[in-house]
């Protein structure tokens, strides 16, 4: 199979990469733009593989998609390529609807007039995956619903309504235009080569610098965890085997308020890198005014893709994080460091209402 992946720079994109390349002869090519957050590094171990292919574009290049999708003829497309950190999108929203909506309407467009073209078993081997995120359905109410693949829509932030429309955009051409589709929708990623904005390796980080560890709130939102290299298996998984039309969630079954994860990564580094001073890491916490619109639960019901596709997480929480704290620990100062050019010092972001 040829498998054309957006995004295949990020943080979630090069894990499918480097799992596809690693686990499977199929062809690779990716496409990525090179945004702050990407970078070619997290591909190091497999940039000179046989069956791996990148080409820096736009997905909101229309003539460029075209002249990809013409040279690579996909299989399949895995379509993760997106303005994620929901802190930016309430910094500034256009970057994430230009990239999130237009970019996938023009994705989708070039992929239906390239699927329309093809012979009859061709197209029948076609198909259009697109990675979205559980934000899209909004906070959850008490402690034990799950989002499930029919909660209806209800999202809250710039960046999650964003993604709530491509998804939407991704079911209309599939219902009105037959493109063979099917959507992931998945909880909160975590691992190595993940960029410094988000949540646990700005903890890590900071705690190692000896800065204030923020937390929004009274750090009771509720989120569930997922390893990067788990959802990499899921996505090739759905990518492969898929039925066309479906949705799936994925989720890693650890439910953790961002007070517990914070505290979790304070209690490894006392035990594998303490403080020179003796000191605790957990008295570098503090607690900041929360986020604009901060849902307080996010929890997935990923019964589907283990029933239909045999999917389960392979990591706990408790070993996955153990798992990323080192990394970040071998990779402080090298990857890390190359990854901050100067235009993030982990500064806080979103603030603004």
């Amino acid at each position: 199979m040829k498998i054309l992946v957006t995004g295949g720079v990020g943080f979630i994109g090069s894990a499918v990469i480097r799992y596809l390349l690693s686990n499977t002869d199929h062809k690779v090519l990716n496409v990525d733009k090179l945004t702050y957050a990407g970078n070619l590094e997290s591909l190091s171990s497999v940039n000179s593989h046989k069956n791996y292919t990148f080409v820096k574009a736009d997905i909101c290049d229309q003539q460029k998609i075209e002249a990809v999708f013409k040279d690579f003829s996909p299989n399949i497309v895995m379509h993760l390529a997106a303005e994620s950190h929901v802190d930016r999108s309430i910094d500034g929203p256009g970057e994430f609807m230009q990239t999130n909506i237009i970019g996938t309407y023009i994705l989708l467009e070039v992929a239906r007039k390239y699927w329309s073209n093809l012979d009859s078993k061709e197209q029948g081997l076609f198909k259009f995956h697109h990675i979205s995120t559980d934000e899209v359905y909004g906070d959850l109410e008490g402690p034990e619903d799950l989002f499930r693949e029919d909660t209806p829509y209800a999202p809250s932030s710039p960046y999650s309504a964003s993604k709530a429309s491509s998804d939407h955009l991704v079911r209309a051409w599939c219902r009105t235009f037959s493109l063979p589709t099917v959507i992931t929708n998945c909880s909160n990623n975590y691992g190595p080569y993940q960029f410094p904005e988000k949540l646990i390796p700005l903890i890590i980080l900071n705690a190692l610098d000896g800065k204030e560890l923020p937390i929004y709130g009274d750090g009771t939102q509720v989120r569930d965890w997922l390893y990067v290299d788990d959802h990499a298996r899921a996505l090739v998984e759905v990518a492969l085997n898929g039925e066309v039309g479906e949705t799936y969630n994925i989720g890693g079954h650890n439910e953790k308020q961002n007070i517990e994860v914070v505290s979790q990564i304070c209690s490894i580094l006392d035990d594998v890198r303490p403080r020179p001073d003796g000191k605790a890491f957990k008295e570098q916490i503090t607690y900041v005014k929360d986020r604009p619109g901060h849902d307080l639960r996010y929890a997935i019901d990923a019964s589907k893709i283990e029933r239909e596709l045999g999917w389960k997480p392979e990591e706990t929480f408790e070993s996955g994080i153990r798992k990323t704290v080192k990394w970040f620990l071998d990779n402080r100062d090298d990857w890390c460091k190359r990854v901050q050019d100067g235009s993030y010092q982990r500064e806080r972001l979103g603030e603004d209402t």
